[in-house]
């Protein structure tokens, strides 16, 4: 839920302005900077790039990677596919967090297609004005992504053996 702050009951631009909880701070216009679904690796820099604020105090990233094992099996790769809806739900999320935050920016990318060990597959950032809400941001944007966005993912084991997770 945004909040608003008026001045004389009207928004500086005729209409309600929307404010933060924290007096003198501007809110960013639009916080959700980027969202996306890519078949190409994706680049840390860049979603820190897009969430870049003056008025951010605080900007909290998450890099999810391939890791080496699952489950006490050990993993050589996995592939990622998604629904088409994906991205829409990746939106709708990141718009619940910006609503339920004081969110300066927002950036999130998912990887799909077949991804080795060591590579990125899912990249957030938030920032906000102060470390404790870009933190809870963060943490809330990639937790929902994870339980609520239809991405799959299939593990390929060094033993020949193969599982669908998400399904």
């Amino acid at each position: 839920m945004r909040l608003f702050r008026t001045v004389g009951g009207v928004g500086h631009d005729g209409g309600m302005a929307p404010t933060t909880d924290h007096p003198g701070e501007q809110p960013a216009q639009d916080p959700i900077k980027l969202i996306a679904i890519r078949d190409t690796a994706l680049s840390v820099d860049e979603i820190l790039r897009a969430v870049g604020d003056d008025a951010a105090g605080g900007t909290a990233l998450f890099v999810g990677t391939v890791r080496n094992h699952d489950g006490g099996a050990d993993v050589d790769e996995l592939g990622y596919s998604c629904h088409p809806s994906a991205e829409d739900e990746m939106r709708r999320i990141a718009e619940k967090v910006a609503a339920d935050f004081p969110v300066r920016a927002l950036a999130a990318a998912h990887r799909v297609g077949d991804l080795r060990v060591g590579d990125l597959a899912v990249v957030v950032a938030v920032s906000c004005a102060h470390r404790g809400e870009a933190f809870e941001a963060c943490r809330r944007l990639i937790d929902d992504i994870k339980h609520d966005v239809p991405i799959w993912k299939h593990q390929r084991f060094a033993d020949g053996t193969e599982e669908w997770v998400g399904v």
